[in-house]
């Protein structure tokens, strides 16, 4: 299937700052991201604000604060027709014509149902009843008709009419339910009509993830994981490496898509730790969790190559996990139980110095000898009772905005396409 050429309309778009503006700027990245081309058209902006690869059209009779649209717009604020309307709403209509051709789509943000610019929502319509639109998205952000703060700036008839008007040749996209059916009641129409996609979040930028953390956890598969469990140690034996596979094993058995991760590597100038490291690695396809145990030492960008992180990846990932889980035999005092503390991340653990000493119970501690099954199941009824856990795990599998642009985005940028929620 061909990528189509999309192009995105709104007043305004970055450095502008504003809510639809920011939605835009998400949407932009992910388009280059996934190799999608697209383009800004706006009255206002700076290409240099926009992520790299994305093309940006300027028009500036599409600004809500043009001159020409301030001064139509305060006539239609009180009810007048302004005798200029109908010929500056045809002429940007004309300028659209030749950028809009280009497109296979073209995104426009809020202009269908805000009233910020009414000749150019009447030059749209005037496009769409022409057939000279192409595929039309209207994201619908707000509405003025039902807005208590801009009711009183629309009036019966046209152009205010156009705002709750709904055009068979359009696609409404909203941001919630709950205004899928409000648009649905200004409409008249069934909600089924209006397509929901809700907004997202950027992990890397959120979490303060560095590069090479972001890349490594897209590499490792964490974000799309019921469950991460971290173990931030070297590959030793006293670490109880093993102990942490068959726990995993059992968490599988569950139905748990479970990560865990080992930061440290083995020591390749000792046999001993290299044999131990390879037993590991026989054990964990024994157990069938090859894809769920992931040591970092082998995770590089080139898996034929050792791969080692810095401390500040390791931070990186303790932002990530959603467990700190040490097994240990021993410990001489267990850093990472503080690390854990400070990152606000559940500690798992054995009964080393500090679990006992700082932990106290704040830690869920065990024996080394205890069943690893018992110990998955400690794990699996926290994981259900803590709602910070169950949003967590949401928000990271379906509302980043890779999953959004992927999942409901993308497949309306083909005819006939629905997002898949």
């Amino acid at each position: 299937m061909a990528i189509p050429k999309t192009a995105i309309l709104h007043y305004t778009a970055p450095p502008i700052v504003g809510g639809v503006e920011a939605v835009i700027q998400a949407h932009t990245q992910m388009f280059t991201q996934t190799n999608h081309r697209v383009t800004v058209i706006a009255g206002r902006g700076e290409p240099g604000a926009l992520p790299p690869g994305v093309e940006f059209e300027l028009m500036p009779e599409v600004d809500s604060q043009h001159p020409q649209v301030v001064q139509m717009s305060a006539a239609l604020e009180q009810g007048r027709v302004p005798a200029a309307f109908a010929g500056f709403a045809s002429q940007l209509a004309e300028m659209l014509v030749p950028i809009l051709r280009q497109f296979d789509n073209v995104i426009v943000h809020n202009v269908f149902t805000k009233h910020f610019n009414l000749p150019l929502t009447a030059a749209l319509h005037q496009l769409l009843t022409a057939g000279t639109l192409p595929h039309c998205i209207a994201w619908c952000h707000d509405f003025t008709w039902t807005s208590p703060n801009s009711l009183s700036k629309v009036h019966p008839g046209y152009p205010w009419d156009l705002l709750r008007t709904q055009h068979p040749a359009v696609t409404y996209v909203v941001v919630s339910q709950r205004r899928q059916q409000a648009l649905a009641e200004l409409f008249g129409c069934l909600p089924e009509q209006i397509q929901v996609v809700y907004n997202g979040i950027d992990p890397q930028q959120l979490l303060g993830l560095s590069n090479g953390g972001a890349a490594l956890v897209k590499r490792l598969g964490l974000l799309d994981s019921d469950l991460v469990l971290l173990m931030p140690v070297r590959v030793t034996q006293a670490k109880n490496i093993e102990y942490a596979m068959q726990v995993v094993a059992a968490l599988k058995s569950h139905g748990f898509q479970t990560r865990l991760v080992i930061t440290g590597p083995p020591d390749p100038h000792d046999s001993e730790s290299m044999a131990y490291f390879h037993s590991l690695q026989t054990l964990r396809k024994k157990l069938d969790v090859a894809e769920e145990v992931r040591f970092v030492f082998e995770s590089g960008p080139n898996p034929e190559k050792p791969f080692f992180i810095d401390s500040l990846v390791v931070g990186d990932l303790f932002r990530v996990s959603d467990v700190m889980f040490m097994p240990s035999h021993r410990e001489g005092f267990g850093m990472p139980v503080l690390e854990a503390g400070l990152a606000g991340v559940p500690v798992v653990c054995t009964n080393v110095p500090v679990a006992e000493e700082i932990g106290g119970g704040d830690v869920m501690v065990f024996e080394a000898n205890q069943n690893p099954i018992d110990i998955a199941e400690r794990i699996l009824a926290w994981a259900d009772e803590s709602a910070m856990h169950r949003l967590r795990r949401r928000v990271r599998q379906n509302y980043t905005w890779l999953a959004i642009f992927e999942r409901d985005i993308a497949p309306l940028l083909h005819p006939g396409g629905k997002p898949k929620c």
